[in-house]
C-alpha cells in the first residue's frame, strides 16, 4: 500500500461525511473517541524538555519517496527530510530518521507512527512528515495534533513535447492517447471512472510515479498523471507539465503539514512555529527550488 493509496482513502472518508455537516462545522457529527489508557512513556514520544535534553529528535517520513524522502548511499535525503532539519535545528537538537512504508490508510499511518507503535517491531516518532490536512480527518483521529502547514500538493499532467507539439494534454485525449499513473493512486482512480471508463484501455498503471516518469521519459506512454512535485521530479528535456482544469475531480489540491502525538501538544506549538518562520523566511521555498519544484503556498 502506498501513500498515495492512503491519501485517497482519506480523500473518501471526508467525502462521506454529511455534506451540511461539513459545510458548518466538520466535527458536527463526530462521537467522541475513548482516549488510549496505559500507553507506557517510552512509546508514545517524549516532551520538549527532554527531546532537548537528549539533543535529538525522530521524525517518521515516507520511505522511497523521492522527491521528498528517500536514502541515497546512507544519507537521507529529500524536500521532507531538509524541512525537518530546519524544525530540529530550531528546536537546537539533531534531525534523526524512521523511513517508514505505508499502511493500509492514513489512521494505520498515524496509530504505529504517532501514537500507539505498530504491533511488532515499530517506532514512535516525535513528528511525522507529509500529512494530508483535512478538518474533518482531524476530527476522528483525536490521539494527533494536525499541525505545521509547510505547502500545498496538487495533479498535474505530465506530457512528451513531441507528442504534443501545439495543444497540452486534457483526461478527454487518453480517450485515444497513452496515459500512466500509480496503481490505486487517486490519478488512477479518476481516469478509470472518466467519461464512464471510456479511458480504460489506454491506462498504463505503475508501481510509482518515478516509474510512471521514466516509461513517460523512454516514450513508453504519451502522458503521465500525478502529484505535481513527483512529476517535476522526473522531468527531462523531452518532457513537460501542466495542470489543466479537471473536471469531476472531487479533491485535486490538498494542504501538507505534520502529525505529532496528542499528548505533546507544546511540542506541537514549536513545530508549527519553526515550520512558520521558514516559510516567511523563504527558507522551505528555496528547499522546494533546490529540487527544482514548484512550493504551492499552504493554507494555514
Amino acid at each position: 500500500m502506498t501513500f498515495r493509496t492512503t491519501f485517497f482513502s482519506l480523500v473518501v472518508a471526508g467525502l462521506s461525511l454529511s455534506g451540511q455537516a461539513h459545510a458548518a462545522d466538520p466535527c458536527a457529527d463526530h462521537v467522541p473517541q475513548a482516549k488510549p489508557q496505559n500507553v507506557g512513556r517510552d512509546i508514545v514520544g517524549q516532551e520538549l524538555d527532554q527531546i532537548q535534553d537528549q539533543g535529538h529528535m525522530l521524525f517518521a517520513v515516507y520511505e522511497d519517496y523521492p522527491p521528498y524522502s528517500w536514502e541515497e548511499n546512507g544519507e537521507a535525503r529529500g524536500v521532507d527530510i531538509e524541512i525537518a532539519r530546519i524544525i530540529a535545528e530550531d528546536i537546537g537538537v539533531e534531525a534523526r530518521f524512521n523511513f517508514v512504508a505505508a499502511g493500509e490508510n492514513l489512521d494505520a499511518d498515524l496509530r504505529n507512527n504517532i501514537w500507539r507503535g505498530a504491533l511488532i517491531g515499530g517506532r514512535i516518532a516525535n513528528v511525522m512528515m507529509r500529512i494530508p490536512y483535512d478538518s474533518a480527518f482531524k476530527c476522528r483521529v483525536e490521539q494527533v495534533v494536525f499541525t505545521g502547514q509547510y505547502a500545498g500538493e496538487s495533479i498535474a499532467i505530465a506530457y512528451d513535447k513531441a507528442s504534443y507539439p501545439d495543444e497540452k494534454p486534457v483526461p478527454a485525449y487518453f480517450r485515444f492517447d497513452t496515459v500512466g499513473v500509480e496503481n490505486d493512486s487517486i490519478s488512477d482512480f479518476y481516469l478509470s471512472g472518466f467519461v464512464g471508463g471510456q479511458l480504460q484501455k489506454n491506462i498504463r498503471r505503475f508501481p510509482t510515479t518515478v516509474d510512471a516518469m521514466a516509461a513517460l521519459n523512454a516514450g513508453e506512454v504519451m502522458a503521465v498523471m500525478g502529484p505535481l512535485g513527483a512529476l517535476e521530479h522526473g522531468l527531462t528535456d523531452r518532457t513537460a507539465v501542466h495542470q489543466p482544469p479537471l473536471a469531476g475531480f472531487a479533491v485535486s489540491e490538498w494542504t501538507l503539514g505534520v502529525a505529532v502525538n496528542f499528548r505533546y501538544r507544546p511540542l506541537s506549538y514549536f513545530v508549527d512555529d519553526a515550520i512558520n518562520y521558514a516559510l516567511q523566511d523563504g527558507r522551505i521555498p528555496a528547499i522546494y527550488e533546490k529540487y527544482r519544484l514548484t512550493h504551492q503556498t499552504p493554507e494555514r
